[in-house]
């Protein structure tokens, strides 16, 4: 069985060590960054002599002794469900979906599309244009209409996913190095301008603490959190490493217009930046724009406010009154 761990919010140190406390449990844990885990307990539940709730509970124990953790974990039988299972259950609790045929359609019936994790609300759209807008009526769609309506490989892969069908296996390995940024809104807030506004914000922050740092990244991910607990993850490689905020804040905003997020309630918004290694090994690109330049400098020379005067002594208007 496969167990979905949410930790919560928390910093790079503490996802650290609380996929130190999994490894304690089991050696197949896979980090999730920037606050979960994917945990294969099979083997663990011979040697513990405990079933894989018992397991959780053990887990959700020792965080919330040893880091104050509150964890919610979903537990099924393979990753897919078990992210599922959690995702649909109160904070601070478990919730198990047990490897039967009967359990699992059970449990999918009549779950909005928008449930599947990695479905945006532009797929959600498109979908519901035709009808379609529960994971059954998605399951006994047959898959040509399917591949007419969002094509062959998109139209496959949402066919199996929502009869809670996942091949993938949990990939055992250490945390990458990412640093990450998240705003949560006072409301589910509907507005794509305040949206944008807030990524704009995220990208300052990361772009300023990748430059303290030294840091450049290959990799930006934004994650969106809605008002039902569901998220829609979307990432993309850089044209070059870079630590500068205006790129950083353009393929946020390219990522977030992707989404298509025109009516979408949304919850919270994490910007992450992946792939660190140090700014000396990094190289440029050439460029004859004078403005180019102007803008590394202006931004140096803003750095260096921050630096003596605050993290927000210099930020752009548009951000103003974030934090």
């Amino acid at each position: 069985m496969i167990l979905y761990v949410h930790f919560g919010p928390c910093t790079e140190t503490t996802h650290r060590q609380l996929l130190g406390l999994l490894g304690e449990i089991t050696p197949v844990a896979q980090p999730l960054p920037p606050d979960a885990a994917l945990a294969d307990v099979s083997g663990s539940v011979r040697y513990f002599q405990r079933d894989p709730a018992q397991l959780a509970a053990l887990i959700r124990m020792r965080a919330a002794a040893g880091f104050d953790a509150d964890c919610t974990i979903g537990i099924a039988p393979n990753p897919l469900l078990a992210q599922m299972a959690a995702t649909r259950t109160p904070p601070g609790t478990i919730r198990i979906i047990p490897d039967t045929p009967h359990a699992i359609t059970g449990f999918l019936a009549g779950l909005p599309a928008t449930a599947l994790p990695g479905t945006g609300p532009a797929t959600v759209r498109t979908l519901a244009s035709y009808g379609l807008t529960t994971l059954d009526t998605i399951t006994t769609t047959p898959l040509p209409t399917l591949q007419r309506i969002l094509g062959t490989t998109a139209a496959r892969q949402l066919h199996q996913r929502a009869a809670g069908i996942d091949p993938t296996r949990v990939v055992p390995g250490a945390l990458p190095r990412f640093l990450a940024a998240e705003h949560h809104f006072g409301h589910d807030e509907l507005d794509p301008g305040q949206h944008r506004r807030a990524l704009s914000h995220l990208a300052e922050r990361l772009g300023t603490q990748l430059r303290t740092e030294h840091q450049v990244c290959r990799t930006l991910t934004l994650t969106v959190r809605y008002a039902t607990h569901a998220t829609t993850t979307r990432n993309r490689t850089l044209p070059e490493p870079t630590a500068h905020s205006p790129h950083l804040r353009s393929t946020a905003h390219t990522l977030h217009a992707a989404l298509g997020l025109q009516r979408a309630r949304v919850r919270s918004l994490t910007l992450r930046a992946d792939g660190l290694f140090n700014a000396d090994s990094a190289t440029r690109q050439l460029t004859f724009d004078t403005g180019e330049d102007k803008a590394h400098r202006i931004e140096a020379a803003a750095d260096r406010a921050r630096t003596r005067y605050g993290p927000n002594a210099v930020r752009p208007a548009s951000t103003a009154g974030l934090t």
